[in-house]
């Protein structure tokens, strides 16, 4: 069970990337740059304290191991080929200030298990971005597909996972997740709405 937890999320974390990514380059999708720079930032630092507070393996937190290479692959796709909307704003430069506290807390103190549970707090308020863009726009900027399968890699990924920390980011991940798939479905509806209300 372990081995297909593993191979499960690894392919679906590839899966998404691929489909991500081209449906960046195509146009079809308008990401929020500073979301994805956070979660590069929190991702990364999730992992290294994950791994220095016990005696645990990348694959014992296969999620989050797999999430770095989403995360980061996706930051640069959209620094290429992102539009203008994926650009930085002060409400992002202030959730990057938060980012790096958190590092420097780390830096400072070494408290492995505290700087974990911030991350996985700023891993939170690094969704702000796409859900203002969602609360703001009439349009669903976020491909429904990459989204449902996020949704499912950190369900799988509970069954290879190795202590509390692991645990909590795949639970972490399963309800941020949910809540914005249920904003895009609203956004969607609000749009068949509008367009019913218009003929």
């Amino acid at each position: 069970m372990r081995e297909f937890s593993i191979i499960s999320v690894s392919l679906l974390n590839l899966i998404i990337t691929i489909r991500y990514c081209w449906m960046l380059y195509k146009g079809k999708i308008k990401p929020a740059l500073a979301m994805w720079v956070f979660f590069t930032i929190a991702v990364g630092m999730s992992l290294v304290t994950y791994l220095a507070k016990d005696n645990f393996s990348i694959w014992d937190n296969i999620l989050n191991t797999t999430d770095l290479i989403l995360v980061l692959t996706v930051s640069i796709a959209i620094a290429i080929w992102g539009d203008k909307s994926s650009k930085f704003t002060k409400f992002d430069t202030g959730c990057l200030i938060a980012v790096i506290v958190a590092i420097l807390f780390w830096a400072i103190t070494q408290n492995h298990l505290i700087t974990n549970l911030s991350i996985q707090l700023i891993m939170v308020v690094s969704y702000f971005p796409v859900i203002r863009r969602l609360f703001q726009s009439k349009e669903n900027t976020e491909p429904f597909s990459v989204w449902i399968m996020m949704m499912l890699v950190p369900l799988f990924s509970l069954i290879s996972s190795k202590g509390l920390l692991a645990t909590i980011y795949s639970v972490r991940a399963i309800v941020c997740v949910g809540l914005l798939l249920l904003l895009m479905l609203r956004v969607e509806m609000m749009r068949k709405r509008e367009k019913l209300i218009s003929q």
